[in-house]
């Protein structure tokens, strides 16, 4: 199968790893020249994913349109905020793309004016062809080192060659687990994001790990609610995309929202952060998002309030802990 991939970040990276290691004929695009020019000739992603040697079997693209000539799939590893500019780019090119079968959305995030979730915004600039979402617990690192690791692979019930799909991107490290639920995928993949920074900051003020505890239980229970409530289905939320990639991402050192958590605990402030690092963080755009989201549905989300608070009306994190501790108590 020929994939291509656009975004070398270090989760693009690597799937492109995985999928070579899966026997398919696989191209890299970074967005820059520069960057591009400096993979292929090192044969690693020093910027996103150092330590990992590059195949000379993974191709490394510069330009869109002979890299989607010959694609059956489309990874899309972009950050959220680049998803729609980048399809653009490839709806100008798509001409040549004879072959292309499917894309699969590997960012999380929803787009702040629209409200639209990745595929969303893939559907509507691509109605002819199938989109779903790539989404679970998936450290980058571990999965350029061939380590265990399952994946959601979210398409939707009408797409007849699923379970092709789902064989073709599975081997002895990675397993993928087919669901039709691609909204709840993607709302959960958000979701963890917003979560993972309050859990960093409980790791940052050196609450404890009884306030850890109860911080993910309760930040679970606003997920699964929430994801209801926005369309998704409550199993899903409960599976890789949501309970399993909540755990991930708020307990690993390696991920960028906990560890931009923990900062703010610390007494950093966030725009400082996040204007410093050349990864993006998803949790931070994807809380303003949530919280406009939420409030323009009349929706009641106690902690993704308080923690957008903290990130963007300059409240103290000790004080949004006493706001969510003082308020009215109930029956779990």
């Amino acid at each position: 199968m020929n994939c291509c991939i656009l975004g070398a970040g270090a989760w693009g990276t690597a799937m492109a790893l995985h999928l070579d290691r899966c026997g398919h004929s696989v191209t890299l695009v970074p967005r820059r020249m520069e960057h591009a020019l400096a993979i292929a000739s090192t044969r690693e992603n020093v910027d996103y994913l150092p330590g990992y040697q590059l195949p000379h079997s993974i191709q490394i693209g510069c330009e869109l349109a002979p890299v989607l000539m010959e694609a059956e799939v489309v990874f899309l590893a972009c950050p959220s905020k680049a998803l729609r500019d980048l399809c653009l780019r490839v709806r100008a090119a798509s001409d040549v793309a004879w072959q292309l079968k499917l894309f699969l959305v590997m960012c999380k995030g929803l787009e702040l004016e629209s409200f639209k979730t990745p595929s969303e915004i893939v559907n509507e600039i691509f109605p002819e062809v199938a989109c779903g979402a790539l989404s679970g617990p998936t450290f980058a690192g571990e999965v350029a080192a061939g380590n265990p690791t399952a994946v959601t692979l979210a398409v939707d019930a009408d797409f007849a060659a699923a379970e092709s799909y789902q064989q073709a991107f599975s081997n002895a490290s990675l397993r993928a687990y087919l669901t039709n639920d691609v909204r709840g995928t993607e709302l959960g993949g958000t979701l963890k994001n917003v979560y993972a920074i309050a859990s960093g900051m409980c790791d940052g003020l050196q609450l404890g790990d009884n306030a850890k505890a109860a911080l993910l239980t309760r930040s679970l229970n606003e997920l699964v609610q929430l994801g209801q409530l926005l369309g998704g289905q409550k199993e899903t939320f409960y599976g890789l995309s949501g309970f399993g990639d909540l755990v991930a991402t708020c307990s690993g050192s390696w991920s960028r929202n906990r560890t931009f958590g923990e900062r703010v605990g610390q007494g950093e402030q966030p725009e400082s952060i996040v204007s410093s690092q050349k990864s993006v963080i998803e949790g931070y755009r994807a809380t303003d998002c949530m919280k406009r989201l939420c409030d323009e549905q009349g929706m009641d989300a106690p902690i993704l309030s308080q923690i957008h608070a903290i990130l963007y009306d300059g409240q103290e994190p000790l004080s949004a802990l006493q706001a969510l501790m003082s308020r009215g108590l109930k029956a779990e």
